[in-house]
């Protein structure tokens, strides 16, 4: 078999009513899209990568393989006990992209899962194995880059260094509270660097990680809760793109609301930021709705932006980000300014298996990219409970799906010029 994939299909995972993970004696694992049970192939799994995690499930029952008939077979009870099993799923390091989610079957009063991606993870030869694929090369947020001794010195050092710096501040939360890798990175003195700057939104995503109503699952993080002057912005970001090895700084973090909402502050801190230094990427991570504020942001020297989109469907789009004064037309003009401009084009393209390769879907990602011409495609996981993503958009398919691994080649073979990763580029 080749590198990094095991010789046969590794053995289901369930925890018991300790909390211990446990492997069925009889049946394999097994992944689903959008709740569509799949045999696996040895092809679709990887060791877990270090720096996952692993969650139980509360009120799911692992679902798996039974060798014998080649069938799904829900597990209702714990083989060794009279415990009652709960599914188990794999959260996935950066850089690595999910082809199944776990299979499980959800009992009726079964709570919303929290923000995080949820892989299908199993157990063999001694190690766990989940059904994915490594989406980028380089190791930027790896957990092996970070000795967090080193970087509480740092960040520390910096934090009192710079007492009157809100954003330095705020960042040091995200980097010592939250583990951000990208915070961490900025105090490491390396590669991408955050710039949060806008505490408000236009949207009101249905998997917001910075904010969610009441009673819904928790946000994963806090929302920025101020917008940094511009000289603030600088002040991070002309050191880190004079200093640092293949610098980038990005606006629009997990831990804000939507950047563009901030134009005028973005723009003043592009032209004191290129006033300093000519070195490095000047990236915006937007939800790309205001087009004529990204107009303003490119003459002021944005280099790159990432645009979010979970569905290149009208529909699908609006069901999931729930806008406020913008559809995906905007969007696609956004894309088009930037373009036309001659600057560089990401697609943060959420991924759950089972949506993103509906063939309905990749036909219109296919048409998105055939007029617009995005440089690269992030392979980013969706961040969400998979049944609740399904049931807020509404999807409904009309065929099965095509599997993550033939969508991703279909698209390299159609469109060859395109690039496909998970981070931010430096351009220079």
């Amino acid at each position: 078999m080749p590198p990094g994939h095991p010789d046969r299909i590794p053995s289901l995972v369930f925890t018991n009513s300790r909390g211990e993970i446990l492997d069925h004696p009889e049946l394999e694992m097994a992944g689903s899209s959008c709740g569509r049970i799949s045999r696996l192939r040895t092809e679709d799994l990887i060791e877990l990568p270090e720096g996952s995690e692993l969650f139980v499930l509360p009120e799911r029952l692992p679902v798996g393989i039974d060798t014998d008939t080649g069938k799904a077979s829900v597990l209702t009870s714990d083989p060794f006990s009279s415990d009652r099993p709960q599914a188990v799923a794999a959260f996935m390091a950066p850089a690595h992209t999910a082809i199944y989610t776990a299979a499980y079957q959800s009992a009726a009063e079964a709570p919303l899962l929290p923000l995080f991606s949820y892989t299908a993870v199993g157990w063999y030869n001694e190690k766990f194995w989940v059904t994915g694929f490594r989406s980028d090369p380089e190791t930027r947020q790896d957990a092996n880059q970070f000795d967090q001794n080193r970087i509480n010195i740092r960040t520390r050092k910096k934090l009192k260094k710079n007492p009157s710096n809100r954003l330095i501040q705020h960042l040091g939360k995200c980097c010592l509270t939250y583990g951000c890798p990208a915070a961490r990175n900025y105090f490491l003195g390396r590669w991408e660097a955050p710039l949060p700057s806008s505490p408000s939104c236009n949207a009101s995503c249905a998997g917001c990680i910075s904010l969610q109503p009441s009673g819904c699952c928790p946000a994963t993080q806090d929302r920025i809760n101020f917008v940094p002057a511009p000289s603030e912005i600088a002040e991070i970001a002309v050191p880190h793109l004079k200093n640092a090895p293949r610098p980038v700084v990005s606006f629009g973090q997990g831990c804000e609301g939507e950047p563009l909402l901030q134009a005028k502050t973005l723009e003043k801190a592009i032209r004191i930021i290129r006033s300093e230094t000519a070195r490095g990427t000047i990236n915006l991570n937007t939800n790309g709705s205001l087009p004529e504020a990204v107009d303003r942001l490119i003459s002021a020297g944005l280099d790159s932006i990432r645009v979010s989109m979970n569905s290149a469907r009208p529909g699908f789009h609006e069901k999931y980000y729930r806008p406020r004064g913008f559809s995906l037309a905007e969007v696609q003009e956004t894309i088009a300014l930037m373009k036309k401009a001659g600057r560089h084009v990401s697609l943060n393209y959420f991924i759950l298996p089972g949506f993103t390769d509906d063939p309905e879907e990749f036909d219109a990602l296919c048409r998105l990219i055939e007029r617009f011409s995005p440089d690269l495609i992030q392979l980013r996981n969706l961040n969400m409970d998979p049944e609740w993503y399904c049931r807020t958009v509404e999807h409904q398919p009309l065929a099965p799906p095509m599997g993550i691994l033939q969508w991703r080649r279909r698209l390299g073979e159609l469109f060859p010029s395109l690039r496909f990763g998970y981070f931010n580029p430096p351009l220079q």
